[in-house]
């Protein structure tokens, strides 16, 4: 299926402010390339600190980013300005982490909702407004008036996240980011989520990038997984390739870390330390001063993303010789 969203070679250093003045860059994205098809989900994992959330926010524009270009639906936006950009924005969508966040506390939640219609010039007034109490109504916040009509405190978690990706499904985009829709839910809750945003994804054909660090979650939404670590991508193929077969030592690491998907007849696979200052990478493969088994090779040259075999892609010597 043809891409919806591509990234070449994007990068997306930040300047550090106040005392750090004058440090290193942080080097948050730093030369990612990905693409993903019409309808498709892809799920980019990895730790905190790893840079998915910038990527996710470059790929629709809230960054621009440093270096490399973005591509949607063919056309190359990296540097477009905001007023061609934003009749796009409408198609383009962001699901935050936090919704807690997102909502003005002194605004009701149907009227958040609602200015979206408004700003993309959707629906206006009362025509508006029952197109908000409908998605309410079909996402579960039920009676759909009343919700229209709380503030974001009166909402528990999980309604909260759920309007909050009714304000983005509202317009019916066809690129939807969500940032760790789940990560701060019960258990419970999330399945629902996840059952909910697969709704809204073949009903419309949405493509979506769903950000975790939870690759248990990533296996019940993703067609594939992209790995990130430390700002660059490890490892890209089908959700079930990595999970069954995971290539990169980081990325069975991850698997390793959650008991249900570990690997058996392996030994557990641990990794020392933290992840590194995104000022000061390391030199070689980034995870090296983690990973057992580092060569030298991999303390001195960087692994390229080499395709091992079709759709499978993974950056590390160890994996690509075998």
């Amino acid at each position: 299926m043809p891409a919806l969203i591509e990234a070449h070679e994007v990068k997306m250093y930040f300047k550090p402010s106040g005392i750090m003045a004058g440090s290193a860059p942080i080097r948050a994205v730093d030369g990612v390339s990905l693409s993903i098809a019409r309808g498709e989900t892809l799920a980019l994992v990895g730790e905190s600190g790893s840079g998915k959330s910038t990527l996710g926010r470059v790929l629709l524009r809230l960054y621009q980013p440093t270096a490399g270009r973005v591509i949607f639906d063919g056309i190359d936006i990296t540097r477009m300005p905001e007023r061609k950009l934003r009749p796009l924005r409408r198609r383009m969508q962001l699901i935050p982490q936090d919704p807690y966040a997102a909502f003005n506390p002194r605004i009701r939640i149907g009227e958040s909702v609602k200015e979206v219609l408004e700003v993309h010039g959707v629906a206006r007034g009362e025509e508006a407004v029952e197109k908000v109490v409908a998605l309410f109504e079909r996402i579960g916040l039920v009676p759909g008036k009343e919700f229209y009509n709380r503030y974001p405190y009166q909402l528990s978690g999980g309604q909260l996240q759920r309007a909050a990706i009714a304000r983005a499904m509202i317009v019916e985009p066809d690129f939807v980011v969500a940032d760790e829709p789940t990560s701060s839910l019960d258990v419970s809750i999330r399945a629902s989520i996840i059952e909910l945003l697969e709704e809204f994804r073949k009903r419309i054909g949405q493509s979506l990038l769903f950000i975790t660090h939870d690759l248990a979650v990533a296996k019940l939404i993703a067609d594939r997984v992209a790995v990130m670590y430390l700002g660059k991508l490890v490892e890209l193929g089908s959700t079930e390739a990595i999970m069954e077969n995971p290539l990169h030592p980081y990325t069975r690491a991850l698997i390793e870390a959650i008991p249900k998907l570990r690997i058996r007849a392996r030994p557990k696979l641990r990794l020392k330390g933290e992840i590194p200052d995104p000022r000061h990478p390391p030199p070689g493969c980034r995870l090296h001063p983690r990973c057992p088994y580092a060569t030298d090779r991999c303390r001195k040259e960087e692994p390229p993303l080499t395709e091992v075999e079709k759709g499978r892609l993974v950056a590390c010597w160890l994996a690509a010789r075998s």
